[in-house]
């Protein structure tokens, strides 16, 4: 049986692969059983939390990582996401990983939502069948 791989290299490649857009590289990370949590989208979908995503690296300049802590099951992650300058929002960001059999089961990303309100009232409500992104 080979070796499952390490908690570091899941997480990285799950985190360049979603801001690289490959969003089915980052779902053939997740686990079958699986929770996202963020100040703006809820989910238990392996795929669906990564709904929206193009619109949101539509605004993505780049991301700067800050640290990385690495444990035998769990990762956090702390980076600013700098946006374009028309949105101009440098967003310092801290997300949760929790991992079982080489899988991310759970996310947590945390972010202070108060400079995205404006910008998600502008762009109208999202439509019905659709989670809120970002």
């Amino acid at each position: 049986m080979a070796a499952s791989p390490s908690v570091r290299d899941v997480v990285r490649a799950y985190h360049a692969a979603r801001f690289a857009g490959d969003v089915a590289a980052a779902a053939a990370l997740v686990g079958e059983e699986f929770a996202f949590r963020s100040p703006f989208i809820t989910s238990d979908s392996p795929a669906g939390h990564l709904d929206g995503l193009e619109g949101l690296l539509g605004i993505v300049a780049r991301v700067e990582p800050i640290s990385e802590l690495f444990g035998e099951s769990d990762a956090t992650l702390v980076y600013d996401v700098h946006t374009v300058p028309a949105v101009g929002i440098v967003q310092r960001t801290a997300e949760h990983f929790r991992l079982r059999d080489g899988r991310i089961t759970e996310i947590m990303l945390i972010f202070d939502s108060a400079p995205w309100q404006a910008i998600m009232a502008a762009a109208g409500p999202a439509p019905e069948a659709a989670a809120p992104g970002a």
